[in-house]
C-alpha cells in the first residue's frame, strides 16, 4: 500500500512539472486585441512584414579573427539579400575579455572595430540596426556615465535603459520593447551573469506594455533569458504577458548541447533563445504575415532560406496573441524564401503528397493555392523545398493544425532551462546544503554516541566518525564556523570593478555604494559547499576513523586497503587544488588584494591544510576512549 501511494505521489508530481513546464497554448484573456479572420492570407505580397535577430557577436580582440569579417560580410551582403524592415542585435556586441580569458574590461578597440563594420556596410542606411547591451558590453563600468560606457559612443542605438520602439507599416503598428536587464554598476565577470530590473525600471516597462496594446503585435527583446533576470512582483513574465514573443539571447545554445532552446509562458508569450553569433555564427528571420507570427532560425550563409508563414507551425501558435482563425480563411500557401541566387524551384508537400509548386509574387514571397478545409482535422504536416540557380537545396518543414483543440508540446528541459527562475532556485538549494551539514555537526554533536556491539557495518563507521568529529571541538567549531561563514562573511573583497572597492557575499555583492542581489553567487556557493565544505569534511571524518582505528598517516597506507586510501588522498588533493586555482582566478580577475582579502577561497585553502594536518597529529591519548572501543568491536 506505501508503495503504491509513493507511486502516486511521484506520478502526480511529474505530471504537475510537466504541465509547468510544457504548457501548450493558453486561453485567450480579458481585453486582448481583436482578431478578425479578414484579410486573410492570399496571394497578394500585403500584410507582409520581416525582421533579422542577431545575438552574442562578441567582437575580441584576442579570439577568432574570422568573427569581426563574418559579421561585416553578413551586414553587407546578408542584409542586402533578405532586406529587412530592422535587425536587432540582443546584446553581448563585444567580447570585452582579457588575453588570458580569466579577467574583464572593456576594450576600446573591440568597439571601434564594430563601429566601422555598421559604416563600412552601411547597414545603418539599408535597415533600422537596433543594438542593445549584454552583461559582455557592461563588464568593469563603475556607472553609466563613465568613459568605459562604449556602448554611449559606438553602438548604433547609443542609448542607455529600457525603450519602446513603433515600426509603422500601411497596414500597423509594431510595438518593439527591448528590456535592458544589464546591472549598474557592472561588475568584472562572473558575477553580472544574471540580469537585474529594480521597481522603477519595473513600472517604466509596464507603462511601454501598456502602450503597446493599440499595436498589431508586440515582440519583447533583451539580452537575458527571463530565467536569469531578477524582477521584483508581479515578475518580467508578467509584464509581457501581452507580448507575442521574448527574443534574447545569453546562453550560448548552453556549449552545444541545446541548439535549440524555445518555450512558452503560460500566458502564451513565447520566448525564443537565439544561438550566439560568436561561435556558431547564427541568426534568425521573424515575420509577420496577416499578424501570424513565424520564425526561422539559420546559421550564416546556409543558402537558400526558407520560411513558411502560412500555415504557421502550431508549436509555435498562440491563440492569446494570434489570429489563427485566418489560417483557416486564407487561400495560399505563403513562403518566404532568399538566395544570393534565383530562386527555381519550390516544392510543396503536405503530409507526403506534392501539392505543386509555389510561384513567386513579389521579391521573396511565393505562393500556392490550396484548401486549407482539407486538412481541418487533426494534424498534418507541411515541407516546402527550395532549390536555387547555384544548385544548393534547403527544406523546411512543421506540423500544423486547425483545430483549436489541438496543441504541441515544447520539450521539458528547454522549458525547464528558460522557465525556472534559477536564482530562487539557488538560493533554496544553497540555503538546504547549508543547512542540511550544519544540522548534521549538531545533531551528531549532541547525540548520545551508541556503543559499538558488533563489527561495524559501513553505515556504522560513517556514523561513528561523525560522532568523532562533531565531538572533537577542534574539527565541530572550525567546521560550523566555517559554513555559518560561507553563508554570513564577505568571501573576498577587492576591486571588483577597477579604481572601485567591493564585497561579495553569497546573498550579493556590494560595489560602488550599490547592492547588487545575490545570484550568480547562490550557484557559486552550491559548488563551493559541494565540491569543497562537504568534502573537507567527509574526508577529516575518514581521516579520524583511521586513527581511531590506531593508524598513523604511514601505517595506514600499509593496513588500509591500498587503493581506496590513494583514492581518497587523490580526490582531496584534487579538490585542494581546485581551491587553489580559484584563488589564482581572484587574483587575476579582482586584483592582489582579493586575493588576500579571501576568506572563503585563500583564508580556507590555509584552513583546510592545517585541519588534515591536525587530523594525523592530533595526540593519540584524544583518541584513547575511542581506539579501545573499535579495538572491542573487532573482537565480535
Amino acid at each position: 500500500m506505501l508503495k503504491l501511494a509513493a507511486g502516486l505521489l511521484t506520478a502526480a508530481a511529474v505530471a504537475l512539472l510537466l504541465d509547468w513546464y510544457a504548457p501548450s497554448g493558453a486561453a485567450p484573456p480579458v481585453g486582448q486585441r481583436l482578431r478578425a479572420p479578414q484579410p486573410a492570407p492570399g496571394a497578394e505580397a500585403a500584410n507582409l512584414l520581416w525582421a533579422v535577430q542577431v545575438s552574442d557577436i562578441h567582437i575580441s580582440r584576442f579570439r577568432d579573427p574570422k568573427r569581426a569579417p563574418d559579421l561585416e560580410k553578413f551586414c553587407s551582403e546578408t542584409i542586402d539579400i533578405i532586406q529587412p524592415a530592422l535587425v536587432l542585435a540582443t546584446g553581448d556586441l563585444t567580447d570585452a575579455k582579457t588575453r588570458d580569458k580569466l579577467g574583464s574590461e572593456q576594450v576600446e578597440a573591440e568597439w571601434k572595430t564594430y563601429r566601422s563594420i555598421l559604416k563600412r556596410s552601411k547597414v545603418m542606411e539599408k535597415t533600422k540596426w537596433i543594438d542593445i547591451k549584454g552583461n559582455h558590453d557592461s563588464f568593469n563600468i563603475p556607472h553609466l556615465d563613465s568613459a568605459q560606457n562604449y556602448y554611449r559612443k559606438y553602438s548604433a542605438w547609443r542609448k542607455d535603459g529600457s525603450f519602446h520602439y513603433i515600426h509603422t507599416t500601411s497596414f500597423g503598428n509594431y510595438s518593439f520593447i527591448c528590456v535592458d536587464a544589464t546591472l549598474s554598476p557592472g561588475p568584472k565577470r562572473p558575477f553580472n551573469f544574471f540580469g537585474i530590473l529594480n521597481m522603477n525600471q519595473m513600472e517604466e516597462l509596464s507603462v511601454m506594455a501598456t502602450e503597446s496594446l493599440h499595436s498589431n503585435h508586440t515582440i519583447w527583446f533583451g539580452h537575458f533569458p527571463t530565467s536569469v533576470i531578477i524582477s521584483p512582483a508581479p515578475g518580467i513574465r508578467t509584464l509581457m504577458s501581452s507580448a507575442t514573443a521574448y527574443l534574447c539571447g545569453h546562453l550560448h545554445t548552453l556549449g552545444g548541447l541545446m541548439p535549440v532552446l524555445h518555450s512558452q509562458h503560460r500566458g502564451g508569450t513565447l520566448e525564443l533563445e537565439l544561438g550566439d553569433w560568436m561561435d556558431n555564427r547564427r541568426y534568425r528571420i521573424l515575420a509577420f504575415d496577416h499578424d501570424l507570427f513565424s520564425f526561422v532560425d539559420l546559421n550564416f550563409e546556409e543558402w537558400p532560406v526558407v520560411l513558411i508563414t502560412n500555415p504557421k507551425s502550431l508549436l509555435y501558435s498562440s491563440s492569446t496573441h494570434e489570429p489563427l482563425v485566418k489560417i483557416l480563411h486564407s487561400t495560399h500557401i505563403r513562403i518566404l524564401a532568399f538566395s544570393p541566387s534565383a530562386i527555381i524551384s519550390i516544392k510543396v508537400y503536405i503530409d507526403g503528397v506534392h501539392l505543386g509548386n509555389a510561384q513567386q509574387v513579389s521579391g521573396p514571397l511565393y505562393v500556392l493555392r490550396w484548401s486549407p478545409q482539407n486538412y481541418s482535422e487533426g494534424f498534418h504536416h507541411i515541407d516546402v523545398t527550395v532549390q536555387d540557380a547555384a544548385g544548393r537545396i534547403s527544406t523546411r518543414g512543421h506540423k500544423f493544425a486547425m483545430e483549436e483543440n489541438l496543441s504541441l508540446r515544447f520539450g521539458f528541459l528547454q522549458s525547464v532551462i528558460l522557465l525556472t527562475d534559477h536564482y530562487v532556485l539557488a538560493r533554496v538549494l544553497f540555503g538546504l546544503i547549508v543547512l542540511i551539514q550544519i544540522a548534521l555537526l549538531i545533531i551528531f554533536r549532541y547525540l548520545q554516541k551508541p556503543a559499538l556491539k558488533e563489527k561495524p557495518g559501513l553505515l556504522t563507521l560513517t556514523s561513528y566518525s561523525l560522532h568523532v568529529f562533531s565531538k572533537t571541538n577542534t574539527f565541530y567549531y572550525s567546521i560550523l564556523v566555517l559554513n555559518l561563514y560561507t553563508v554570513l562573511g564577505p568571501w573576498f573583497v577587492g576591486e571588483l570593478i577597477d579604481g572601485h572597492m567591493g564585497a561579495c557575499f553569497s546573498f550579493g555583492v556590494f560595489v560602488g555604494g550599490s547592492f547588487l542581489q545575490g545570484s550568480l553567487t547562490f550557484a557559486v556557493g552550491i559548488l563551493q559547499m559541494l565540491f569543497f565544505n562537504l568534502p573537507l569534511m567527509a574526508y577529516l571524518c575518514w581521516c579520524l576513523l583511521l586513527r581511531c582505528q590506531g593508524h598513523s598517516f604511514r601505517s595506514h597506507i600499509r593496513h588500509v586497503r591500498r587503493l581506496t586510501a590513494v583514492l581518497v588522498h587523490l580526490a582531496m588533493t584534487l579538490l585542494l587544488a581546485w581551491q587553489v586555482y580559484s584563488c589564482y582566478f581572484l587574483q587575476r580577475t579582482y586584483g592582489t588584494l582579493a586575493f588576500f582579502l579571501s576568506p572563503m577561497r585563500t583564508w580556507l585553502v590555509v584552513l583546510a591544510s592545517a585541519l588534515i594536518y591536525k587530523t594525523w597529529t592530533l595526540k593519540s591519548s584524544a583518541f584513547r576512549t575511542y581506539r579501545v572501543e573499535m579495538k572491542n568491536s573487532q573482537s565480535f
